[in-house]
């Protein structure tokens, strides 16, 4: 498979780097190569005809052709472009990468960090005191979940990561002829294992398996990424003398995970699996620890003449010789005079410990290794070597203040019917139920995890649903009843979804606060809260414009009434990787936020294929966590904040009216008789739910009947496969044309954030739709009162705009995403046909027999993997 960069339909709109050409050029034709190796020429040439209808925009060729061939070769043609698609995504990986690298070489002076440049700005802005005071209140605490939206397998991304490494190397202009040729070998025999690797799984992946997925991520540039953030602004903060001083900031990135402990609705979450994946983090992280800290002792070189040490340092070393005198010994006798190199030699050894569960020799928690990490810094300032100690071993510092022995704080999340029912049971006095019981073995574990490693591995417990106070107060009463008065810190976070309860949610947080064991909790903990807002299951009660007005307003009332109460507001984002779930830019968002309700604080969940897109490449995780952070700052600076509180007000009249009339389109869409029934037809919902993508089940009941029996997740999967994507623009041009004036429209994106990030969403979910193949999946619903609904307001969002972008073709200001929408978009009009056809043939041909069944389903869950990969969004 080739891509010239002569052919496509769009070309001349959107240049393509010529760096990036070459590298997909390359993984092209090594894919051809290995096509034509596995099935002959004539399979490389069926994909080529497809390839070039699709890009010639000839749909009903594409259509006969792809009906022509037998299954197999359906099958083959669907893995080629599922395969193409992984190789362009790592093209355009390593290339965003190489750009950043580019920039910071580009002048005599390193490039500033975007956060850097804020703190500047802030400085200029609102004076230095004011800077530093936002910078040490600064946090960003991204959270990892595991909805099932990666729908590539572990193996895959195995395989892609070595593709990956070695198309980097290629870049080295130290690298040789012959070392080219043997890259090229290995290359080809990667990309051979790719296409060899099944890109289906055959079992669900159980929530460990999910926990070790995240692992990698951390492993492979979290680990040290999070180091080299602060490492950056430091450098620009302290200039000169950077690296020869006390760091001007401190720690502010803290992860957090529900992998292992979200179990709302996933009954493969037990309390048992709570416990193995915080073991599975600790092992990880005490690892990394002790890697890193073996390393750096054996660097640290410095004799005990020329940098004498500190009687604490000595103090340490005595203490353990009186433990482990052999060791000590050892450690002396391969380090003579190195004291401070003996301590690191000695750390490593007591880390390993610490992972074998060694309570004599081990750590007994993070804090006591990090004291002894202070007492060696102070001993080497003191004997006068600043610069070892606040060069590497400040790293190692920063990463234990970071990830600690726990890594990320794992957090429970549970739904409020189910807490409300344990307590009527336990209250009841009689013979509980298997549900009840696993709820209180749930705070039991968290208890212990809080024993082994502190209260701030485990200690945030999410409501889902929360209705009302009482759904707080249960999990206070449960975890009484579990652990017997023995003692236990939580954090009861409520979590507002529907767009009812986000208009209810000030009054619940008022009767909330009256409760005893809250006030406790905000007595303890300097009066901070946190509350969730959940984007999914709001944008699918009420449609895309309605849930992000409401989920603004939301945030309003709730900073305001936080602000009434003097407390210490955390807005934590319940936001999705795909569009339709409040995915997007995260700095943009963050930027859009009500006036008040960001302070310094900003914490959102990442999940499923925005883990690796956001996380899986070094200078790319820099750089999203420093984009992240500066926004962080300006959106809780005066100017922002007061430019948002202008919008907001001028705007009020016109959010009403994009309200009310987008609302009213799309219940008219989604409260239609039939409604649920028509949606499970016309996308492959229910081949989904057969895809083993996660550990929790697709649907909450046995059968969707309604929009309340599907969760937001295939929700916005299933709409992203029919090329449809309605959860991310469906009713804004009703709302739109509602308002009507043009210029009125434009002068609000102008100068009003939150519709601005809104309109920009739209446009680029609008952007992945294709108008043609929509309707061909609308055809199979066989309800055309529905499907001209659908097709009338994607004609109507998709003219108001571009009338309010005053363009003539989306994301014609836009051009890196709009490049890479528009090359990819040909490309995935042919899974879409192959699709189509297993899609149209399992909804329309009763004759088929249970293995046509079986084949028709397979072929059909092969495209949605390749769709997923080329639409880079899933659920």
């Amino acid at each position: 498979m080739t891509d010239t960069g002569s052919e496509t339909r769009t070309r001349a709109r959107f240049e393509v780097p010529e760096e990036l050409r070459a590298d997909v050029r390359l993984l092209g034709e090594i894919l051809g190569k290995v096509l034509v190796e596995y099935a002959g020429q004539p399979l490389l040439d069926d994909v080529e005809k497809l390839r070039e209808l699709t890009i010639a925009g000839d749909g009903a060729a594409a259509e006969q052709l792809v009906a022509s061939w037998p299954h197999e070769r359906a099958e083959d043609v669907a893995r080629a472009f599922t395969c193409y698609f992984h190789l362009t995504n790592l093209s355009e990986e390593l290339h965003r990468a190489r750009v950043l690298r580019e920039r910071d070489r580009a002048g005599n002076a390193p490039v500033v960090s975007e956060l850097a440049q804020a703190v500047e700005q802030i400085s200029v802005d609102s004076g230095v005191q004011q800077a530093r005071a936002l910078l040490n209140g600064l946090e960003f605490r991204p959270v990892l979940t595991a909805h099932p939206t990666e729908a590539r397998r572990r193996a895959v991304l195995a395989t892609i990561r070595r593709i990956s490494s070695l198309l980097e190397e290629r870049g080295d202009p130290r690298a040789g002829d012959s070392e080219l040729a043997e890259n090229k070998r290995r290359l080809i025999e990667q990309v051979d294992i790719l296409w060899r690797t099944s890109q289906l799984r055959t079992s669900r992946p159980s929530p460990l398996d999910e926990v070790r997925s995240a692992m990698a991520v951390f492993e492979e540039t979290l680990f040290d990424v999070v180091g080299n953030v602060y490492r950056r602004l430091d450098d620009a903060l302290a200039g000169d003398s950077a690296g020869t001083k006390p760091p001007v900031v401190a720690p502010f990135v803290r992860l957090g995970s529900w992998i292992g402990g979200d179990r709302d609705g996933n009954p493969n979450v037990t309390a048992a699996i709570t416990r193995e994946a915080m073991q599975i983090q600790a092992d990880h992280v005490l690892r990394a620890l002790e890697r890193a800290t073996d390393t750096l002792g054996r660097a640290l070189t410095l004799d005990a003449a020329t940098t004498p040490p500190s009687a604490p340092v000595r103090r340490i070393l005595e203490d353990a010789r009186a433990v482990n005198p052999e060791l000590i010994a050892d450690i002396e006798t391969r380090s003579p005079a190195e004291t401070h190199r003996q301590l690191l030699l000695l750390a490593a050894r007591r880390l390993a410990a610490t992972r074998a569960r060694d309570a004599d020799f081990g750590y007994p928690k993070a804090s006591d290794f990090l004291h002894e990490l202070k007492a060696l810094q102070d001993s080497l300032v003191n004997a006068g070597a600043p610069r070892q100690a606040y060069g590497e071993l400040q790293q190692l510092i920063w990463q234990v203040q970071s990830f600690g022995f726990h890594l990320a704080e794992l957090e429970v999340r549970q739904h409020s019917s189910v807490h409300a029912k344990a307590l009527e049971e336990v209250l009841g006095g009689g013979e509980l139920s298997d549900q009840t019981e696993e709820v209180l073995a749930t705070l039991r574990v968290i208890g212990q995890i809080q024993q082994r490693f502190g209260p701030e591995a485990c200690r945030r417990y999410v409501v889902s649903f929360t209705r009302n106070a009482g759904d707080l107060a249960a999990v206070y009463e449960l975890a009484d009843a579990a652990l017997d008065g023995r003692p236990i810190e939580l954090d009861v976070v409520p979590l507002f979804e529907t767009g009812e309860d986000l208009q209810n949610s000030v009054e619940v947080l008022d009767n909330a606060i009256q409760l005893t064991r809250v006030r406790h909790r905000l007595t303890a903990n300097d009066r901070r809260f946190e509350v969730m807002l959940g984007y999914s299951d709001s944008a699918k009660d009420v449609g895309p414009v309605s849930a992000t007005l409401a989920l603004y307003d939301a945030q309003a009332r709730i900073t305001a009434w936080a602000q009434r109460n003097a407390i210490r507001l955390t807005l934590f984002h319940g936001r999705g990787g795909a569009l339709g779930r409040g995915g997007g830019p995260a700095n943009r968002a963050v930027l859009a936020q009500a006036p008040g309700s960001v302070a310094g604080r900003f914490k959102l969940t990442e999940q499923g294929e925005a883990i690796p897109a956001r996380y899986g490449n070094a200078a790319i995780a820099q750089r999203h966590i420093e984009q992240v952070t500066a926004a962080t700052l300006l959106a809780s600076t005066p100017a922002v904040e007061e430019r948002a509180a202008k919008a907001a007000e001028r705007f009020a009249v016109m959010e009403k009216t994009l309200d009310e009339a987008a609302r009213t389109a799309y219940h008219r869409l989604v409260k239609a008789d039939g409604f649920a029934e028509w949606f499970g037809r016309v996308t492959p919902l229910e081949e989904l739910g057969q895809l083993p993508l996660g550990s929790r089940p697709a649907r909450r009941g046995v059968a969707v009947s309604s929009l309340e029996d599907l969760r937001a997740i295939p929700w916005v999967f299933a709409w992203s496969q029919a090329r449809v994507n309605a959860p991310g623009w469906y009713g804004l041009g009703s709302a739109l044309s509602a308002v009507g004036d043009v210029a009125v429209l434009r002068d609000a994106n102008q100068n009003w954030p939150l519709f601005q990030v809104m309109l920009e969403n739209a446009e680029m979910s609008l952007a992945k739709t294709d108008r043609r193949i929509l309707g061909r999946y609308l055809e199979l619903g066989d309800r055309q009162d529905l499907t001209q609904l659908m097709l009338d307001e994607h004609a109507l969002t998709t003219e108001w705009v571009l009338k309010v972008l005053d363009q003539d073709r989306l994301l014609a200001g836009r051009r890196v995403l709009g490049r890479a929408v528009e090359l990819r978009n040909p490309y995935v009009d042919a899974l879409s046909y192959l699709q189509l056809r297993a899609l149209g043939t399992l909804r329309t041909d009763d004759s088929l027999d249970d293995e046509q069944i079986v084949r028709t389903r397979r072929l059909l869950l092969l495209t949605v993997s390749g769709v997923a990969a080329g639409l880079q969004n899933t659920g």
